[in-house]
């Protein structure tokens, strides 16, 4: 009977609810674009951290977990090989350079480089990603490089092809060519895509303030990814992870070693991005809680004689509200799917440049919580209805 009454009424005023469901239609535009923004963002600074094939990363003690303060000499890199349960070590530097594209817009300008993190590695060591086309690093002073999908996708570039590398040395502008052994997946850092090289090619096309040649054995790098020798069980892989960050601080001089969940989460800006694109999302949810529960609270204002109707011919309190329930759960059952439908279709025309990614699970989190709304946003209006009195409502009480 619930049901009945239900689909009976919104049918009879469709026009009203399918004004209700565009508003809630408009906000799960909101919560999907800020949910798809936060991810894509933070993936942007983040990526690179995230899928390193390693367990900790290592930065210089004093540097406060900022990269860009951490300077990590190559000795300390073997000392930290050194310790009792290290599988391998890998010193990573970063930068940002620009790639130079050929070619010229349809204006006839030249095109604008595309800026990149210029990132170095250790051939074959942690740090140096998995290629889903081409080879690995081989040379680690060969003009070569991997490139991640991104890269490929903006500067039309794949495996042989040689690109220019734009860099600052002290106040000249230099021009490095380097040819493409590699394509990896996504590996956004500081929300750039990624050419990673081998780290002494890296050492002489980075921007310098000073263009005078270091010596090789002054090399160091930003951070040292430490691969570690686990067991499988995930509880104590956890353990020895963090045993082993205390061990290497201990036995290494001038170290502080993190997890990678650590590391990426303090990266600069990322957990104020973050907590700033969730407080938006949260303001909406309770913006729509709100809108939805005075509509609704003011359409069992509307029905008041009608559910004394009902009532007094013998209809029960679970009858009415399960009514209301149907009522509210199905116009923002639509709202939503209109909105979804919207926001994906329109995911699909963005620019490549837009950093909005949309996951299963920040998908699936968005959507449970619009749905809820209507239902929480709703209850006021269904405590309403249980307390209106058949006599009251028709005008017969005396």
């Amino acid at each position: 009977m619930g049901a009945y009454l239900a689909f009976k009424e919104l049918w009879r005023n469709r026009g009203r609810y399918l004004l209700v469901s565009l508003v809630v239609a408009l906000l799960t535009a909101l919560v999907l674009f800020v949910a798809g923004l936060g991810e894509g963002l933070g993936l942007g600074n983040i990526e690179y951290l995230k899928n390193l094939d390693a367990q900790l990363v290592v930065y210089q003690a004093d540097a406060q977990l900022l990269i860009a303060g951490s300077r990590i000499p190559r000795a300390t890199v073997r000392a930290i090989e050194r310790v009792e349960g290290v599988v391998a070590a890998g010193p990573i530097e970063f930068s940002r350079v620009s790639i130079v594209l050929p070619g010229t817009t349809p204006q006839g300008t030249p095109r604008r480089p595309l800026d990149v993190s210029l990132i170095q590695v250790e051939p074959g060591r942690p740090g140096e990603p998995p290629v889903r086309l081409g080879r690995q690093l081989l040379n680690r002073r060969g003009r070569e490089a991997i490139i991640d999908a991104l890269v490929a996708r903006r500067a039309g570039l794949s495996v042989g092809d040689e690109f220019t590398i734009q860099s600052l040395q002290g106040t000249r502008r230099e021009f490095y060519t380097l040819r493409v052994v590699g394509i990896s997946t996504s590996q956004q850092y500081s929300i750039q895509p990624s050419v990673i090289v081998p780290l002494l090619t890296g050492d002489q096309i980075k921007p310098k303030a000073n263009v005078e040649d270091r010596p090789v054995s002054d090399l160091s790098s930003n951070v040292v990814a430490v691969k570690l020798d686990l067991p499988a069980d995930p509880r104590e892989a956890q353990s020895v992870v963090t045993a082993m960050g205390e061990r290497l601080e201990d036995q290494v001089k001038g170290i502080e070693a993190v997890d990678i969940k650590t590391a990426y989460e303090n990266t600069p800006g990322y957990s104020a991005q973050q907590g700033t694109l969730n407080t938006q999302r949260y303001f909406a949810l309770v913006i729509g809680v709100l809108v939805l529960g005075g509509f609704f609270q003011i359409q069992a204002l509307q029905k008041v004689p009608q559910i004394g109707v009902l009532k007094a011919i013998g209809a029960s309190n679970l009858t009415v509200a399960a009514a209301s329930l149907i009522q509210i759960t199905l116009v923002t059952l639509v709202g939503v799917f209109i909105g979804s439908v919207v926001v994906l279709t329109l995911a699909l025309t963005l620019p490549v440049g837009i950093p909005i990614v949309f996951t299963p699970q920040t998908v699936a989190t968005a959507l449970v919580s619009l749905i809820m709304i209507g239902p929480v946003g709703g209850l006021v209006s269904i405590r309403y209805s249980l307390r209106v009195e058949p006599l009251t409502a028709l005008g017969l009480s005396s």
